[in-house]
């Protein structure tokens, strides 16, 4: 089970029977699938027919995986000399020939999964046969069935990105789960999931879901399932089912002060584990869409700048250079609205949308540039994991930007700015009044206000003289890109 660091900095892992007189839309009952719950003799949903049909294909999943005990081999203590008494007098000390000890070191772990075709193949968490930073094909993976049979499981695939990992077992005419729309599960919906929890093989647990595309810490493809379903270490992996018994999620992680459950369960969506498990199967790997761009949010403040009606889309921070956005013409301060007719509703939600899409896809934008909106294509590159740190800058004459802005500034030197890559900008050196309040900070380097470039201090002053009151700022901040509004009183 993974666990999430809390704002604390704690440790944190990784419907039943409607009431009388509850209106159903015709939609809603053609919609939905046939319910394997009903209410008991106490009016409450009984899980047991539930239990009973999809319990088979749920597995529990042992994991040994096995770590080099280091490059040379050497014991730590070989020139102890209290080390080498003892082990001359016949004590048995690890580490030397012929005594205990010797050998790779070894993890064991446990682990849910289930079982999605016939001929064998399981679904599970990345991090419950791979570990945190643990190569998967050292991982000797063993597939329990509720019928106590076990299988030696090859690992297909891992994609880490997602939590997802897809396992392959020798068998045939295997139980197998139906497989649910997660986009139609509703929040306050009952939910079952079934696992290992610290061992305890095909555990139920029940709850409902807490909300919807809930986006984590360092979490960008995956729109979260939260939900109140008691999980634990050993549950990772495991199905989380809707009352028709189909599978809308593969629970993942917990969020937690004590390590333990409290309360707060997440579960990747079963269209996007289904999505890399179809990948896997086909090309061994996961392979992502990539634009090439840095975004942010926009939010009321950033929507009034740009002249939005309303705050929503991906605002354009930065565009790699040779990337494919840049191929397509797209510009730092452009918002990316739709693509290909799906409408951006959030920026967390365009990575997911680029990254569902295969690499040579063409894709179709709307965004957001000089108050209307302009239409763009783009042929999408391959994902990597490239970054580019900025050097910091060197000290040069510093100015004030007008008073009621409240922030002082200096030109780049030619220096800084090819080292930044860089063709220019203003390196914030002092903030206060307006630019305070707007979160600007010292080291930042202003390269635009309202996507006009600026790389002095008098083109600074004649566009902040054209702005007004409100604009926005697009800033370097380390290696990031970000737009800033300011509001000047």
């Amino acid at each position: 089970m993974k666990k999430i660091i809390a704002v604390s900095a704690l440790a944190v892992a990784l419907a039943a029977a409607l009431p009388q007189g509850a209106f159903v839309s015709p939609a809603m009952a053609q919609a939905t699938a046939p319910s394997m719950v009903s209410p008991n003799r106490y009016g409450l949903p009984d899980f047991g027919d539930l239990v009973e049909q999809v319990g088979p294909a749920v597995v529990n999943i042992s994991v040994v995986q096995r770590q080099a005990q280091g490059v040379t081999g050497e014991n730590p203590f070989a020139n102890d000399p209290f080390y080498d008494f003892l082990r001359r007098f016949g004590v048995p000390m690890p580490g030397f020939p012929g005594q205990p000890g010797m050998g790779p070191r070894t993890r064991q772990g446990i682990g849910s999964g289930f079982i999605v075709s016939q001929d064998g193949y399981v679904l599970t968490n990345a991090h419950v046969v791979a570990g945190e930073n643990a190569d998967a094909a050292l991982s000797e993976v063993t597939v329990r069935l509720i019928d106590k049979r076990e299988f030696k499981a090859t690992v297909v695939g891992v994609d880490r990105r997602t939590d997802v990992a897809l396992l392959k077992i020798d068998a045939q005419n295997l139980p197998t789960l139906r497989i649910g729309n997660a986009d139609e599960a509703r929040v306050g919906e009952w939910v079952v999931a079934m696992g290992s929890p610290f061992g305890f093989d095909n555990t139920v647990t029940a709850g409902i879901i807490s909300a919807k595309a809930r986006r984590l810490p360092d979490e960008t493809y995956v729109p979260f399932i939260q939900t109140d379903v008691a999980i634990n270490p050993g549950n990772s992996g495991g199905p989380l089912f809707n009352l028709a018994g189909e599978v809308i999620g593969i629970n993942s992680q917990i969020y937690s002060r004590s390590g333990g459950f409290m309360g707060i369960s997440f579960a990747i969506p079963i269209d996007v584990a289904m999505n890399v498990k179809d990948q896997l199967v086909a090309h061994g790997r996961v392979q992502r869409g990539r634009l090439g761009i840095a975004i942010q949010g926009v939010d009321k403040e950033l929507a009034q700048s740009f002249g939005l009606a309303e705050a929503h889309g991906a605002l354009v921070a930065s565009v790699d250079p040779g990337s494919a956005a840049e191929k397509a013409g797209l510009q730092p301060g452009d918002v990316v609205l739709q693509v290909d007719g799906r409408r951006i509703s959030d920026s967390a939600e365009l990575p997911r949308v680029i990254g569902e899409k295969r690499p040579g896809t063409q894709v179709r934008m709307e965004i957001w540039r000089d108050g209307r909106s302009r239409s763009v294509t783009a042929t999408l590159d391959e994902l990597t994991t490239d970054t580019v740190a900025a050097a910091d800058p060197l000290p040069s004459q510093v100015e004030k930007l007008g008073d009621k802005l409240g922030l002082s500034a200096r030109a780049l030197t030619a220096q800084e700015a090819s080292e930044l890559r860089l063709r220019g900008g203003l390196a914030v050196e002092s903030v206060d009044g307006a630019a305070a309040r707007a979160g600007l900070q010292r080291g930042d380097v202003i390269l635009a206000i309202n996507n006009q470039p600026v790389t002095t201090i008098a083109e600074f002053r004649a566009q902040l003289q054209r702005s007004g009151n409100r604009f926005a700022l697009l800033i370097q901040r380390g290696s990031a890109r970000i737009f800033v509004p300011v509001r000047i009183e």
